[in-house]
């Protein structure tokens, strides 16, 4: 059996389609964000602006996140030396979980390596040990929700994206004394919509569901103190389990799940994806601390990309430009062709040192490609004014439609 035939046969339809990715070999330097360094083929370098960051505060950069890391690896040294369950539990993780807790006005909060494994952890873990359990999913939910629902061998029904009244006929066709998991995102990250989490809750509460909501793409960006869109909105109260990362606004890495004590230590006691893994790093722990705690009285950061976020609507709008309307940070530039969306972005890295990743099927659906936009505090407007003026030549020379005034 030839397996690398097969392999390669698979891989040159994804390239025909379109839908091959290639990773840009970058540099993220330190004080410099969003600059980057591009490495070419032939080793030379050049710098470029990275616009499809996911560090979109710039935290990553921000200077008593690097000053926590340091001192803490010089106490701790570089790793955490294995799980927690044999290692045991540093103290930087306690501290945070503790922030983390607060944060969301929740009892208690575990972390875990990332958001994608906190996500996949918990939800396999709460499918597979609720007997009857049936996990109520999104249709938009991200790849790590659904994942963790299908490893769980949960019962599962998907309803229509942020549509309370179809989640309330699918609860209806439940056992009222079965357990049931709403799940669902406040911002997705693709279409940078936002979620009726009030109403979500509502329709939750009266068929006695537990309601699972991811805040990655919100917390640090919204709400008084970061907490996301649940904090925004005052409804945190009214969601049962909130999960977050602390690797996109906060500017580190690592996930984590908030809750009552109870729920938290029924994770951390059958979760798999949480028992057999090395903790996150000491360093990065404290890291994450230092983020958390800046940005929970720090607004300066969430105003000016708000203010980035705006103008660079303003100037799309002003080329023709079609993109998504939403009220959130992300813009989706919508391209609705694989070959050209790719093609867009090679030539916006190669010619005018622009880095913007394309966002192809299966991310998105066919026919709907784009090029997704995370302007930060740190984008400069005349980043801002370059980046849209490119796109305006682009999308002439591309045969792109335009959006009429």
């Amino acid at each position: 059996m030839d397996y690398d035939h097969l392999f390669n046969s698979q891989l040159q339809k994804l390239k025909d389609e379109g839908n091959y990715r290639i990773f840009a070999e970058l540099e993220r330097c330190q004080g410099n964000f969003p600059k980057a360094k591009n490495y070419f083929k032939s080793n030379k370098t050049s710098e470029v602006t990275v616009w499809c960051s996911n560090d979109y505060l710039g935290m990553g950069q921000n200077p008593s996140v690097l000053s926590s890391i340091k001192n803490a690896l010089n106490e701790c040294g570089a790793g955490a030396g294995g799980t927690r369950n044999i290692s045991g539990t540093n103290h930087y993780h306690v501290l945070l979980e503790k922030e983390l807790a607060d944060l969301h006005k929740k009892e208690s909060a575990l972390l875990f390596t990332s958001g994608y494994i906190s996500n996949w952890a918990t939800l396999s873990t709460l499918g597979a040990r609720l007997p009857g359990c049936t996990i109520l999913s999104d249709e938009k939910n991200h790849a790590s929700m659904i994942e963790g629902i299908r490893h769980s061998r949960a019962g599962k029904l998907i309803w229509k994206h942020n549509d309370p009244e179809d989640l309330r006929n699918k609860l209806s066709s439940l056992p009222n004394d079965a357990p049931k998991i709403v799940a669902f995102e406040s911002v997705y990250s693709m279409d940078g919509d936002i979620a009726p989490i009030d109403e979500i809750c509502d329709v939750a509460k009266e068929f006695g569901a537990m309601t699972y909501l991811d805040e990655v793409h919100a917390v640090g960006l919204y709400g008084k103190s970061g907490g996301g869109i649940s904090e925004l909105e005052n409804v945190a109260h009214k969601v049962d389990l909130i999960e977050g990362t602390l690797g996109k606004a906060y500017g580190v890495v690592g996930g984590y799940i908030t809750g009552s004590n109870v729920l938290c230590d029924f994770i951390r006691s059958f979760s798999s994806g949480f028992i057999f893994t090395t903790a996150l790093p000491p360093a990065v722990a404290a890291g994450a601390l230092s983020s958390v705690k800046h940005l929970k009285t720090s607004q300066i950061e969430r105003d000016n990309q708000k203010v980035k976020v705006t103008y660079l609507r303003s100037k799309l709008d002003s080329m023709g430009i079609p993109h998504l309307m939403n009220p959130s940070h992300i813009v989706p530039v919508m391209i609705k062709d694989s070959i050209k969306c790719k093609q867009i972005s090679d030539i916006l890295l190669n010619d005018y040192s622009i880095y913007v990743q394309p966002i192809n099927y299966p991310t998105v659906p066919k026919g709907t490609e784009r090029l997704r936009f995370t302007p930060s505090p740190l984008h400069t407007y005349d980043d801002i004014d370059y980046l849209v003026n490119s796109l305006a030549s682009l999308w002439k020379q591309c045969a792109l439609s335009r959006v009429v005034a």
